[in-house]
């Protein structure tokens, strides 16, 4: 074994380590190919199969996400809610009239017959789409150049009216084909069919198939005629062009063709469709509501979330007083107004809302002036600003100086220009004093006013400035309405709410509502105020036979009018204006909205008008005795003065009778300039220009 192996190393062996020596290759033999690997089919069909079920359970998930079954039980469109003023009238309507659900298998067979006839006619054998359909549909739409047919079944219109849109595109429309699988797959046919009957239009805003008998014919589904089956499918292709109560004809003529269809698929007979005559209608008797008004725009969000998910037409009572509003109404047109727009509120001292104008026309501008309007107050905001003086002690018969007066790079002044001197709370309030009102902000501090107005309601920024003594901050006329009440209920704030109040709520909502009630002395001091303002002030325009509480506004340039106040337990805001905020020369809130408020009061209220002022003929001595007379508190040791407006003469009253009349120095006593102030009926307020920021 050894001298074999020595024998293998030598002649002609290579070393131990050498690279061995390629063979030499045999020119006449030939190496076949190396076989080829067999396909795998099983594998490449689990690898699909696998991609294909992912794939299945992506669209599953994404259709029970996008398209939960239970859409389809609901209506396509908000249904409708019937607005009632708070003693049960109707006051108006909004949304589509929607049906109660119907089932098919306790309809007559014509009846879902007759729409499976013009809409599907092969509904129990296809599996939600019909190729036959569809070809059609593609065919058409090519020749057209564009989307113009759907060949839907009934089960595509079902899931584009339930979870769709109706655009006309090919992604919406292969969304369709996957919801209708989805459709097929879980629910019955019968299942499909009643909630396709349930939500389908039949035009005059009525969905639904109970929603149409009911409308059309003043009947139950369950009554319909072969007739009027026909003629309701036939109103499903063009609704709104061939509703029968504005195209009979057009109606009648869908309602023949639908009929020849229901013969040509056996569910009908020739001598059974020649007994079907053309429909009589035989519409639902109604009251025509406006689908809108300015208290109804307001109120129907909440009436909407009070109710909760609805699935039928429901009804929901609300605050409005139907004489009341009429009364508001009234008042406004009687103003007379030209381009200025107007507004009107009027509530409880509790908030309720009992009526509204937002405009002088709703149908010409449904834009709600007295919720969504944000203007200046003007110098109704002057009742936080007292407010606050109030609460830091002083009362109405506290002084404060009207006289011109500069608070950083600001100086407020009175729009005419007129001066008293040191006067009462009482009288810088009646005569709506600008500079008095600076005066206080700035004794009293801006914050508390900012807080008064907070605590009375007002959410509205309010600029941390003491232009804001003059109304220079916006709110609407609602909310400043709202505030204004507080001071009628004696507690604050109050809430403006439009419908009834509900007998439960959270412990948040109940903590919300809980009212916090004035000081006695500081509630005294605001009924004074206000009432001076009616009864001596800029707000006389608006006095009554009965005692009333108010305050009068205008804005700089006369951009904006206001009047706001209260008597026996009815609170009223008016606001005139223009819309583009441009100014209104010689427009005050003592002259128009006063006068609307005063006969809106007097109506509203019952109450007879005020006296007339009687209107004497002219005594210059006899007005100049009055007048010695009214100052005779002024007497000096050496006689009574007094000065003759507009003559400038000065009269002197000796003890012994005697009278002197001389020209007037125009130096006058502040003392008797106020007094004499105070018989003349004072000038109304403006704001003053704000600085610029």
């Amino acid at each position: 074994m050894r001298l074999a192996s020595l024998f293998s190393l030598g002649g002609g062996g290579t070393a131990a380590g050498a690279p061995p020596t390629p063979a030499t290759p045999d020119p006449l033999h030939f190496e076949p190919p190396p076989p080829k690997r067999p396909v795998r089919w099983g594998r490449w069909i689990m690898r699909v199969l696998g991609v294909l079920i992912v794939l299945l359970v992506v669209a599953i998930l994404w259709l029970a996400v996008t398209a939960p079954l239970s859409r389809s039980l609901k209506p396509p469109t908000p249904p409708s809610i019937t607005l009632l003023a708070a003693d049960g009238t109707p006051i108006a309507r909004r949304g589509a009239v929607i049906g109660d659900p119907v089932d098919v298998a306790r309809l007559p067979k014509h009846i879902p017959q007759a729409f499976m006839a013009i809409e599907d006619r092969r509904f129990y054998s296809h599996w939600g789409i019909s190729p036959r359909g569809i070809t059609r549909a593609m065919w058409n739409n090519f020749r057209a150049g564009g989307m113009r047919e759907g060949g839907s079944t009934i089960t595509q219109q079902l899931a584009k009216n339930a979870f769709l849109t109706s655009d006309r595109t090919f992604g919406r429309k292969a969304r369709e084909l996957m919801i209708s699988f989805w459709l097929e797959a879980w629910l019955t046919k019968d299942e499909i069919l009643s909630r396709y009957l349930s939500n389908v239009y039949f035009g005059d805003n009525v969905y639904g198939l109970s929603a149409a008998a009911r409308h059309y014919f003043s009947k139950r589904a369950e009554e319909l005629s072969v007739s009027q089956a026909a003629m309701l499918a036939g109103l499903v292709k063009a609704p709104s062009r061939l509703a029968p109560t504005v195209n009979l004809s057009g109606a009648r003529a869908r309602q023949k063709l639908v009929v020849g269809a229901m013969v040509d698929t056996g569910f009908l007979t020739k001598a059974e469709a020649a007994d079907a005559g053309p429909a009589r209608l035989n519409v639902e008797r109604t009251k025509e509501l406006p689908t809108g008004t300015y208290f109804a725009d307001w109120v129907l969000p909440e009436a909407r979330d009070r109710s909760g998910e609805i699935s039928n037409e429901i009804t929901v009572t609300t605050t409005l007083d139907t004489r009341l509003q009429r009364a508001a109404e009234r008042a406004v047109r009687r103003a007379g107004l030209r381009q200025a727009q107007v507004a009107l509120v009027a509530m409880r001292p509790d908030g309720t809302v009992v009526a509204m104008v937002g405009g002088k026309n709703y149908r010409e501008s449904p834009f709600n002036r007295a919720t969504q309007a944000r203007r200046q107050p003007g110098s109704t905001f002057k009742l936080f600003v007292y407010l606050a003086a109030l609460r830091s002690g002083m009362d109405a018969n506290s002084t404060v100086l009207d006289e011109p007066v500069t608070i950083g790079e600001w100086s407020p002044k009175n729009s005419d220009g007129r001066y008293s001197g040191e006067i009462s709370l009482a009288r810088a309030f009646a005569k709506s004093s600008n500079v008095a009102a600076a005066r206080l902000t700035k004794d009293v501090g801006v914050a508390n006013v900012i807080r008064a107005a907070r605590d009375l309601g007002v959410t509205t920024p309010i600029a941390n400035e003491a232009s804001i003594a003059l109304g220079t901050s916006t709110m609407s006329l609602l909310e400043l309405t709202s505030a204004y009440a507080a001071i009628a209920a004696g507690g604050y704030p109050v809430r403006a709410r439009g419908l009834t109040a509900e007998q439960e709520g959270t412990w948040l909502e109940r903590l919300r509502g809980r009212s916090t009630q004035f000081g006695d002395r500081e509630l005294e001091g605001m009924r004074e105020l206000l009432s001076r303002s009616i009864a001596s002030g800029t707000g006389r325009s608006a006095a009554l036979s009965i005692t009333g509480f108010g305050k009068t506004g205008t804005t700089q340039d006369n951009r904006d009018a206001l009047f706001v106040g209260y008597a026996q337990g009815l609170v009223a805001g008016v606001w005139v204006g223009n819309d583009d905020n441009s100014p209104n020369p010689g427009l005050q809130g003592g002259g128009i909205p006063a006068r609307i408020w005063r006969d809106f009061m007097i109506d509203a209220l019952g109450v007879p008008p005020p006296p007339a002022p009687v209107v004497e003929e002219e005594d210059p001595v006899g007005n100049l005795i009055e007048g010695i007379a009214n100052d005779a508190d002024a007497v000096t040791p050496d006689g009574v003065e007094a000065e003759i407006e507009g003559l400038g003469l000065n009269v002197r009253l000796g003890r012994d009778g005697s009278i002197a009349v001389g020209s007037s120095d125009r130096r006058r006593d502040p003392a008797l300039a106020d007094r004499r102030d105070e018989r003349r009926p004072p000038p109304e307020d403006e704001v003053g220009t704000p600085p610029r920021r």
